[in-house]
């Protein structure tokens, strides 16, 4: 896929649909987690083999979608930041989710549910690892009653992002092939 207006309109629907999953379901802590982030990363690392492709679109639609929720919170039209101290390590969480996609190739349905598991759980156990290695609002004990008090607090995220990407990922890969193709398929590698 070269750069053309059929990707440019797939990387705004990608970063449209991350901003607005992140504005409507980042308040609720029912919610919140429930986004395409994991699914875009995912898909492409299993669709795009060339460097310059693999990481854009997972970038692209997080940061434009971290950029709209800080324009909103700067004119007191949303309760959280979008860009904050630290969040460079989401961003590298993200990028190994991305390589997780290349290491699992899409080259099955089984690959694909696979990695739709593994992604969002290595996400969870790392981010939460850091958060309670490092928090500086919520102060979890420097042992395993308080690893294990975080990861409990962290368990609607994981569920949501769990849901979310076996959700999007299928509807991110059809509708890509949707464009490339001019197919509505779930196509593999």
């Amino acid at each position: 896929m070269s750069f053309s207006l059929k990707t440019a309109m797939f990387t705004l629907v990608l970063a449209l649909i991350t901003t607005l999953c992140k504005y409507f379901f980042g308040p609720e802590i029912a919610l919140s987690g429930f986004s395409p982030v994991l699914a875009i990363a995912l898909f492409s690392g299993f669709v795009f083999r060339r460097s310059e492709w693999v990481f854009f679109f997972s970038i692209v639609a997080l940061l434009v979608s971290d950029i709209s929720i800080q324009l909103l919170y700067i004119n007191d039209l949303f309760d959280y930041q979008g860009i904050y101290a630290g969040q460079w390590k989401n961003y590298l969480l993200l990028l190994s989710c991305t390589y997780m996609g290349f290491v699992f190739k899409a080259a099955s349905y089984r690959n694909i549910g696979l990695a739709a598991v593994f992604a969002p759980t290595v996400f969870f156990f790392l981010s939460n690892g850091l958060v309670w290695l490092q928090a500086a609002e919520v102060v979890y004990t420097k042992d395993a009653t308080g690893l294990f008090t975080c990861l409990i607090a962290g368990l609607p995220f994981y569920k949501n992002s769990l849901i979310a990407t076996f959700i999007f990922l299928p509807a991110t890969l059809v509708f890509f092939n949707y464009l490339s193709l001019r197919k509505l398929e779930l196509r593999l590698s």
